[in-house]
């Protein structure tokens, strides 16, 4: 047995050790408690880099605290957004489940499909998915696991690959999206420390994301087939599956349900394309300043899309194929997805309230000021500073998951020190990005880890937390690895990381500085130049 096999046994021991995942987070709690009790009695405290307000550490025992944690409760859970997305989802998801069109479907598309090809095809569309915001996870996630069975390959194999292709790689794609405007957005904040004149650019990262698309896809697909699979082993189906895979051929009404599906799909589809591109549509901000800032409401709204989706689809199905009676039928198909998803809505309520009481302490707040303080502190040179954002922010990512809020806080230290440098804000940028999301896959605190591993266990009762945590922690590595590369070597090479984007930053002198505050003319040469 090789020292990784027996690492990963290690750490599927020891995670399915742990209690269920609901009461982990109930101990997570009363730790976090503890601890904010501990650090606003010592006095815990930074500044935000930004307004120059100090951040101290709040005691979540205070009556304040208190009081806002029993008042809120309500909207604690309700807030949660995980949970919105998940069973909006799933309410047409669990039609299309139950009618057979999910089985039929499979069946028909997978047979005489090139099974070798799965695991790429579905990572580089996990990647993708990345632009409707968080409907990877509650769509493909499950749906890799159906895909893979149809195939005859293990389920969590499938799922497995999509968790990391949605979560791990969540920074990579193929074109610039709203991720790309939030983190520049807060990248030209921290920039102007330094430089005001210094301006955005939303494809800043563009190239970049690319090739980490290109590394990711077949990284990921080594990782699944020769790590992954092996680890698994062959599967045998169930007669508890959650998707009935009949061997055979298609009778003649699942065949005229599939044919009344897709003019359901083609529908939806155009429905969702009319409320996008027609004359004054609902899913357009005309006041957007970038294409992704326009279609910000398509994107958004692609939860509910997929939920018109499944619905009228399965519906379209049940109906040709025999397995909708009435409308009676329907409303049992969508309580029974419910009641599914009960164990979810149990752990959305204690995953709801760390995340928010975690918000309220400070701590990470505290703690991701201290990493970057602790970078800009290590004497280390241009490539070693690269390098150790990419690690810190993939530690810090293990407590503190959202992109966003952790950049908001880390830019206004490492972006001006690296401008500083002769680094430019889009090279610091990409690498916070490689950091950010490959260790998303390894914390149970991530908030959409429980439902992963809700979807594994509808496969296998037995897959633990621990079982989930091993087959992640070697995509997370391979990408840190990997990545860590990628990011030392484009910058080493000073390759463009987008359209008028590069690796160096020159400051403008003050005439430069100057024009561009009150343009005469255009500022061309002083943009070339960076």
């Amino acid at each position: 047995m090789s020292v990784g096999t027996r690492l990963l046994n290690f750490v599927e021991r020891t995670g399915n050790r742990l209690p269920d995942p609901v009461f982990l987070f109930v101990w997570l709690i009363g730790l976090l408690m503890a601890i904010s009790v501990l650090g606003a009695w010592m006095g815990w405290s930074t500044v935000n880099p930004v307004t120059q307000e100090p951040i101290t550490a709040q005691n979540l025992l205070s009556p304040d605290n208190l009081r806002q944690l029993l008042v809120e409760m309500p909207r604690t859970l309700t807030g949660f957004a995980p949970l919105g997305y998940v069973l909006v989802v799933m309410l047409g998801a669990g039609v299309a489940e139950r009618t057979g069109l999910f089985s039929a479907a499979m069946r028909a598309g997978v047979r005489k499909a090139p099974t070798k090809l799965l695991t790429p095809i579905i990572i580089f569309i996990a990647i993708l998915s990345s632009h409707a915001v968080d409907a990877g996870y509650v769509v493909l996630v499950p749906l890799a696991g159906v895909l893979y069975a149809a195939a005859g390959r293990h389920p969590i194999v499938g799922i497995s690959a999509a968790f990391a292709g949605v979560s791990a790689a969540f920074s990579a794609n193929i074109m610039p999206g709203q991720l790309d405007v939030l983190l520049l957005g807060i990248t030209e904040t921290a920039a102007h420390l330094i430089d005001p004149s210094w301006q955005m650019n939303p494809a800043g990262n563009w190239w970049f994301i690319i090739a980490m698309t290109c590394m990711f896809v077949p990284l990921g697909w080594w990782v699944t087939d020769r790590i992954i699979e092996p680890r698994l082993g062959a599967w045998t189906p169930s007669s508890d599956a959650p998707v009935k895979l009949d061997e055979g051929e298609l009778s003649k009404p699942e065949r005229k349900g599939l044919v009344w599906a897709g003019l359901a799909l083609l529908a939806v589809i155009g429905l969702w394309a009319w409320l996008t591109l027609a004359p004054g549509a609902a899913l357009f901000d005309p006041e957007g300043e970038t294409s992704a800032q326009r279609l910000a409401p398509f994107y958004q709204s692609l939860v509910a899309a997929f939920f018109a989706l499944f619905l009228a689809t399965g519906v379209a199905y049940g109906v040709a194929a025999g397995t909708v009676k009435s409308h009676r039928d329907i409303v049992k198909m969508t309580t029974q997805a419910m009641a599914d998803m009960a164990p979810y809505v149990v752990l959305a309520f204690v995953a709801a309230h760390f995340v928010a009481m975690f918000n309220w302490s400070n701590l990470g707040a505290i703690m991701a000021v201290a990493g970057a303080e602790m970078i800009s502190n290590s004497g280390l040179n241009t490539f070693g500073l690269l390098f150790a954002i990419v690690i810190v922010s993939g530690l810090i990512n293990i407590f503190v998951g959202s992109a966003s809020a952790k950049w908001a806080l880390l830019a206004p230290i490492l972006v001006p020190m690296l401008m500083l440098l002769g680094i430019s804000p889009e090279m610091t940028t990409a690498a916070y990005r490689m950091g950010d999301s490959i260790t998303n896959i390894v914390t149970p605190l991530m908030v959409y880890f429980p439902l992963v591993l809700a979807f594994c266990q509808r496969w296998d009762k037995t897959f633990g937390l621990g079982s989930l945590m091993a087959l992640m922690v070697p995509y997370s590595l391979a990408f840190l690895i990997v990545g860590s590369i990628l990011t030392a070597s484009w910058a080493a090479l000073n390759l463009p990381l987008g359209p008028g984007a590069g690796v160096h930053y020159v400051m403008p002198t003050p005439a430069e500085a100057a024009q561009l505050a009150n343009p005469v003319g255009p500022a061309a040469p002083v943009e070339a130049a960076r």
